[in-house]
């Protein structure tokens, strides 16, 4: 084989390579109230290999942080999970993403009110049944039924830098907690907002991730 031949080679089982890891991670979109704190959340969970926040469901292109926070959008603040289905299901990111916020609110999320930040479970056509069935096991748990709806699939419109990763970023920012890191920004506001302790009420020995 020459030189050429073997770059060539080289090339293209690295492309093959690239394309196969590509296949082999899925994605699950949902919607939780704070995009920080699902993000967070998400990020501590093992077979979970990227988390994105950003904005889907709504009709306006390219939504920024300020039209969906303002209510100039019907977006939702929305989660990206990627994860590697060989360690983690679908079935199981669903089932800690509904014990780890309030389904029997529909005007929010704990101290965040307003339709952007209600839940919702995107689904694929090959992920509904998943999630229907996910939303079932989350009423019949709790005997109540549940508001977070399963909606068709939507386009993921990422949020800035600014917002990726908010809770674990060493950079300083001016909040209503003085000039402060983020990730202590971000603890203050979590801790504030009640997220955990509503959903430890809420759920009780099946509450996920609540500290």
């Amino acid at each position: 084989m020459t030189l050429r031949g073997l770059i060539l080679a080289i090339c293209t089982l690295f492309a093959s390579l690239t394309h196969a890891a590509a296949q082999s991670t899925q994605t699950a979109l949902v919607a939780g109230g704070c995009f920080w704190c699902v993000e967070s959340d998400f990020r501590r969970v093992q077979g979970v290999t990227d988390v994105r926040v950003g904005f889907a469901g709504g009709t306006t292109p390219n939504p920024t942080y300020d039209d969906v926070a303002r209510g100039r959008t019907d977006h939702l603040e929305v989660t990206e999970i990627t994860f590697d289905p060989a360690r983690i299901s679908y079935d199981q990111i669903l089932h800690l993403f509904l014990r780890s916020v309030d389904v029997l609110d529909d005007g929010g999320q704990f101290c965040d009110r307003g339709a952007h930040y209600t839940t919702a479970i995107f689904a694929t056509p090959d992920q509904t049944a998943s999630a229907t069935a996910a939303i079932r096991a989350a009423a019949a748990e709790l005997g109540q039924s549940v508001v977070t709806p399963v909606r068709s699939s939507a386009t993921f419109y990422p949020a800035d830098d600014f917002h990726q990763n908010y809770a674990n970023s060493t950079e300083r920012t001016l909040t209503r907690f003085g000039w402060v890191e983020r990730r202590d920004a971000y603890q203050r506001y979590r801790q504030a907002c009640g997220r955990d302790q509503r959903v430890r009420a809420l759920w009780g020995a099946s509450a996920a991730f609540a500290k």
